[in-house]
């Protein structure tokens, strides 16, 4: 196993680059888009809060190859999208439905007073929800945030269905091209322990840290 990495150090390399580039693109994109749903879920307008639930329960039920497929298939018949670009999006989609139900339990968690006292001192919904509120918010859901984003970088596997050039495509490669069915897959196993593990006991250990109140 280890003769095969050094003989094809570039392709896992490769592939471990693009799946981290990947995760950091959705997880940064599925943050953003995922807490402007959560916001739209509790903003008062009603219209608003069913644009957001249909958004939410459409995507979270829909597989996440179908999503990414549709962008490599569909959308591509429009706008020139490659497989990292088609995987990249749905991941980032996919993720930012359930990112907004985490993002909008926290908001529902922190005392309804502190928003009535943003808004008696002359704040707006909207800057009471940015200074006051979702502050808060983050800091109780950072530990199911965390296992979102691990699920995030597993998920980005996706990317192998549609030639994402990340680490299970080039496991799919080299596998075809070696005729080892073994060997690839265990490599890249360990590559994404190496990913997700430390995130693992970080937010393992944050989450305690939190617990006993820490800041």
């Amino acid at each position: 196993m280890w003769t095969l990495f050094q003989s094809h150090a570039n392709e896992f390399i490769s592939g471990f680059g693009w799946t981290i580039l990947s995760s950091i693109i959705a997880l940064a994109g599925s943050l953003v888009l995922g807490t402007v749903f959560a916001l739209m879920e509790v903003v008062p307008n009603r219209l608003t809060n069913i644009i957001a639930k249909i958004y939410i329960e459409i995507v979270r039920n829909i597989p996440l190859l179908v999503i990414t497929m549709f962008f490599y298939v569909v959308v591509a018949r429009v706008w020139h999208l490659n497989g990292f670009a088609a995987g990249t999006i749905g991941l980032t989609l996919y993720t930012s439905a359930f990112i907004a139900e985490t993002v909008r339990a926290g908001i529902n968690s922190v005392d309804k007073g502190q928003l009535e006292g943003a808004l008696s001192n002359g704040l707006s919904w909207w800057e009471s929800m940015r200074y006051v509120v979702l502050p808060q918010a983050f800091r109780l859901v950072i530990p199911p945030l965390g296992n979102q984003f691990i699920s995030l970088i597993k998920n980005s596997s996706i990317l192998a269905f549609v030639a994402g050039m990340d680490l299970m495509y080039q496991a799919n490669m080299l596998s075809q091209a070696t005729f080892d069915t073994f060997g690839p897959y265990i490599i890249v196993g360990i590559l994404y322990l190496i990913l997700t593990m430390p995130l693992s006991y970080y937010m393992q250990y944050l989450e305690k840290h939190l617990a006993q109140g820490g800041a």
